[in-house]
């Protein structure tokens, strides 16, 4: 597993950059550094409602002598002996130094009294307190979550220079395979990789075209092959096996596709294959549902995070509590079990789903994480920690 991923990622390099509007960004990645455009605050601004004054005022009974209010320009020097009221994100007068919340303060006649000694620098969010202009916000490689683009926005930077987003082709192959909603003929059944493939990468940030499935036909694979090719990446299910009716790794050396590897020892998704066209990476899945949803997580999303500069784009694995019994290990292959996630006093526990054939997709919809049985002899007793990659 971890040297077909490598092999993957020898052969994957970043898309170019280009300029993206802030409100377009969402979940794109950051190809080189975003700076402040700002100081973040802009100005000396309140953290509270009340009133702002000098410390070396307090204790103390003090003139109320204007109000200020968030969006108004900074009103005129402050008065030793002087107060004046003021909201949240109101810009603090020169000469102020703390903020009196409101309710440690009572008014009257325009006089506000202070019992007690103030700490300069009190709810008072300081000039660049977040961030200077020119430091970075977010650095390459960043993934724009909801919380970096509102970083971006608030230190005044309108755009982001991105990666291009993956184009994605996604080809199910197949003369037994029909739409949902059609009518079943002896021998037949629905398709479902391909929107299981596109949802995936679609979640992973490429753009994604969900071709027509193609029957077992070298004319018909050889044309939907050829478009697909126009894209940065190639997601095939199906047809990748050794039978009278696998076209599609032989189609595609006929296209010029640059085999790198067939066939991983992990299970399932064995058959998987990967090659090359130029710069377009072309995955070969297997048409057993679990086994394409599977081999996408472990081969093809990091290729689609490579390509959009993420600076680490293997899986991460996470470490939990195997519960639910033993499992025995496969001397020859890695095996990824479909597990529950539950959480407890201790951490993550793991319980494998019954029925892991990689043709039970309704069974694999209940699982929200992977657990990674390590090739080899024996079994993996009941409470062992295990290593597991969430399912989002």
């Amino acid at each position: 597993m971890a040297e077909a991923q490598g092999l993957i990622l020898e052969h994957t390099r970043p898309l170019p950059a280009e300029r993206v509007r802030l409100e377009d960004a969402a979940g794109r990645v950051l190809a080189e550094a975003a700076r402040a455009a700002v100081d973040l605050p802009p100005f000396a601004s309140s953290a509270m409602d009340g009133y702002a004054l000098r410390a070396a005022d307090t204790p103390g009974r003090l003139a109320v002598v204007g109000r200020i209010a968030a969006g108004e320009p900074a009103a005129v020097g402050l008065q030793s002996g002087q107060a004046m009221g003021i909201s949240t994100g109101g810009a603090v007068p020169q000469g102020a130094d703390v903020v009196i919340p409101i309710e440690y303060v009572v008014e009257r006649d325009n006089e506000v009294a202070i019992d007690s000694p103030a700490e300069a620098g009190s709810n008072v969010r300081p000039r660049g307190g977040d961030v200077r202009a020119g430091e970075i916000v977010a650095e390459a490689g960043s993934l724009l979550t909801p919380a970096r683009l509102g970083a971006l926005a608030a230190a005044g930077i309108p755009e982001a220079r991105c990666a291009q987003r993956p184009r994605a082709a996604v080809l199910p192959t197949g003369t037994e395979l029909r739409r949902p909603g059609e009518t079943l003929a002896a021998g037949e059944i629905y398709e479902a990789n391909g929107l299981i493939l596109s949802a995936q990468l679609a979640a992973a940030g490429a753009t994604v075209e969900l071709m027509p499935a193609v029957g077992d036909d070298e004319g018909a694979h050889r044309a939907a092959l050829e478009q697909a090719l126009e894209s940065d990446v190639v997601v095939t299910s199906g047809g990748v096996s050794v039978g009278p009716h696998d076209l599609v790794r032989r189609v595609e050396a006929e296209l010029g596709v640059e085999e790198v590897f067939w066939r991983v020892a992990v299970k399932p998704g064995k058959p998987i294959a990967f090659g090359a066209r130029g710069e377009t990476l072309v995955f070969g899945l297997p048409g057993n549902p679990v086994s394409a949803l599977v081999g996408f997580e472990l081969f093809v999303r990091p290729a689609i995070r490579a390509l959009q500069g993420v600076p680490e784009p293997l899986p991460r694995f996470e470490r939990g509590r195997l519960t639910g019994g033993p499992r025995r290990r496969n001397p020859e292959r890695d095996e990824l079990a479909r597990a529950r996630l539950v959480s407890s006093p201790e951490g993550a526990v793991l319980e494998p789903l019954s029925g892991q054939d990689s043709h039970m997709i309704a069974r694999a919809a209940a699982a929200d994480a992977l657990v990674l049985i390590s090739r080899g002899e024996g079994e993996v007793a009941d409470g062992s920690l295990v290593d597991y990659l969430r399912l989002d």
